[in-house]
C-alpha cells in the first residue's frame, strides 16, 4: 500500500502517530480523528502500574474529551499488525472505523476494518 492512496485526513493522522512516537521514542505512535474533525495523539505508556499501546491511550484520550465516535485512526509501529485491544478500543466507538498501520518512516502497511 502506498500513503498517496489515504485521504489527506488520514495522512494527517499518520504524520501526528508519526511525531507523537518521535517525541517520546515509544514503541508507537496513534492518532484518532473523531467525528468532529478533532485530533488526539498518544504514545505507548509504559509504566509499573499502568501500560497501554499508543492506540488505547489516543482513544482514552478522546473518549475523556467526549467523543461518541472516530471517523479513522493510525498507528506507527514495527509491528507487523494492530493490537488487538487497541483496534478494539476504536471499534468500541465505531465499528466501521478504518485503523491505518504505518511503519516508522510513515509508510503504509495495511488498513484494517
Amino acid at each position: 500500500m502506498d500513503t498517496a492512496d489515504l485521504h489527506p485526513e488520514d495522512l494527517k493522522l499518520v504524520t501526528l502517530a508519526r511525531s507523537a512516537r518521535g517525541r517520546t521514542g515509544a514503541a508507537e505512535g496513534a492518532a484518532v480523528r473523531d467525528t468532529d474533525g478533532r485530533t488526539y495523539l498518544a504514545a505507548t505508556v509504559t509504566l509499573p502500574s499502568l501500560q497501554l499501546s499508543a492506540l488505547q491511550a489516543a482513544v482514552a484520550a478522546a473518549v475523556s474529551s467526549g467523543v461518541a465516535g472516530l471517523e479513522a485512526a493510525a498507528v506507527v509501529s514495527t509491528a507487523d499488525d494492530v493490537e488487538p485491544a487497541g483496534l478494539a478500543a476504536v471499534h468500541d466507538l465505531t465499528v466501521a472505523a478504518p485503523v491505518h498501520l504505518a511503519g516508522p518512516d510513515g509508510t503504509l502497511r495495511r488498513t484494517v476494518g
